[in-house]
């Protein structure tokens, strides 16, 4: 069987919603997701210095 690509890092409920760090497995970018607080998307994790998050 396949290994899944993405996978859920944290997960947080904030003000009626979810936000959760996923993390694609084949490259190592983090992703900030967000749902359920009227509007949802999923953005690049930036570090302090303005990079992308990568884990290896």
């Amino acid at each position: 069987m396949e290994s899944k690509r993405f996978e859920v890092r944290e997960q947080q409920h904030i003000a009626g919603g979810i936000v959760k760090i996923i993390v694609d497995t084949k490259t190592g970018v983090n992703y900030l997701v967000t749902s359920g607080m009227g509007i949802s998307g999923m953005t690049p994790l930036l570090d302090s210095n303005g990079k992308v998050v990568i884990t290896k």
